[in-house]
């Protein structure tokens, strides 16, 4: 199979392609997929530069979320067919990252794509939807409980905006810093009256005004450093703060500690290190349904190109760069036209199967 692969840790020269890499082989419990697109996100450059998230790093493939075709399933894999298509977060799961054209996955850590999504569109979808459904669910809110949610307006927060707001919760605050992130939150329901422009003086005062002049019972900090002070400031006496970046300040903990707050590490990958795959393919099976009603939607897609070095390198530049413009970056490693001819193979060659049986019955 082709793949992109990292020889060694430092800047983007590192990458190169290869063209003559052996399929992967899925094991009893594992599922074969070839790869139509894959999503890059912030934790692909840092391990690529050598920093801590390396120590996740299972294969010189990077890439760790996927939209895809089921080629093959091994002898006790039983929840997914030959032709269908899924889409998952892999992580450090899979046989290899998703800058290739196939991986082998466990089957419990997938789910089927919904029908209303592109193929890019699902590859942008598990993780951002992963922390925010972890992050609802952990937080265990009571009906008339109070939200601040920081850096709302990016995949993680929109996604949890949303989930709140499907839930029955109305009692939620949020910041923005510019026109494009307010309209995105209006559209997904917040009112513009309890959006606050994080670059306006007294801040602090003005969060608090559009909750009803009170703190919070939940602060969920999608942004760290200073913001994270902000959250812990807002917060209630034995309030929760979910803490998504791991970046929170020395003074935020402080004053954390002082209110003797609830604190949730929200943490993807914890899973993984258990061995507890079921946690990915179920809560990702339920965002799909959510995904279907059009309660939860895919984030805004760059397509930054297909399979290719120059296509990872340029994504690795836009991500450390600062530079999606809220976008999430996707690559599209096989086009679907392709793959029509293939699954019209699949098919016909069941359906000739399924011929010969019938008539031999007869």
């Amino acid at each position: 199979m082709k793949a992109i692969i990292l020889n060694a840790f430092g800047d983007t020269n590192n990458f190169t392609e290869r063209t003559d890499l052996p399929l992967p082989v899925p094991g009893d419990n594992d599922v074969l997929i070839r790869i139509i697109a894959a999503g890059f996100n912030p934790i692909d450059y840092q391990m690529r530069q050598g920093k801590s998230e390396k120590k996740h790093m299972k294969s010189p493939i990077l890439g760790r979320e996927f939209s895809g075709i089921v080629v093959k399933t091994g002898k006790d894999a039983r929840k997914f067919k030959k032709g269908m298509a899924v889409f998952a977060a892999s992580g450090s799961m899979g046989s290899n990252g998703t800058y290739a054209e196939y991986i082998s996955v466990p089957e419990n850590i997938l789910a089927t794509k919904p029908p209303n999504l592109t193929f890019e569109e699902a590859a942008a979808v598990p993780l951002a939807n992963l922390t925010a459904m972890q992050t609802y669910k952990r937080l265990k809110p009571q009906q008339n409980d109070t939200f601040f949610v920081s850096g709302a307006a990016g995949g993680v927060g929109l996604a949890l905006i949303k989930i709140l707001l499907y839930k029955g919760f109305r009692n939620v605050v949020v910041t923005a810093g510019n026109d494009e992130s307010r309209n995105q939150l209006i559209a997904a329901g917040v009112p513009a009256e309890r959006i606050i422009d994080y670059r306006v003086n007294d801040i602090a005062a003005k969060i608090v005004i559009a909750n009803n002049q009170s703190l919070f019972d939940h602060c969920i900090d999608i942004v760290g450093g200073e913001l994270s002070e902000l959250c812990a400031q807002l917060l209630i006496t034995n309030g929760t703060y979910a803490d998504i970046t791991a970046h929170s300040t020395a003074n935020a903990r402080e004053t954390l500690f002082g209110k003797g707050a609830t604190v949730l590490n929200i943490s993807n990958y914890a899973y993984a290190l258990k061995g507890e795959t079921g946690y990915y393919g179920n809560n990702l099976q339920e965002i799909s349904t959510l995904l279907e009603k059009g309660v939860l939607s895919p984030p805004h897609v760059n397509l930054v190109g297909e399979l290719s070095v120059i296509t990872v390198k340029h994504a690795h530049y836009i991500l450390e760069n600062n530079l999606t413009k809220g976008k999430k970056l996707v690559m599209q490693i096989q086009t679907v036209s392709v793959w029509v001819s293939v699954l019209s193979k699949i098919f016909f060659s069941q359906f000739f199967e399924l011929y010969k049986h019938f008539h031999l019955v007869k």
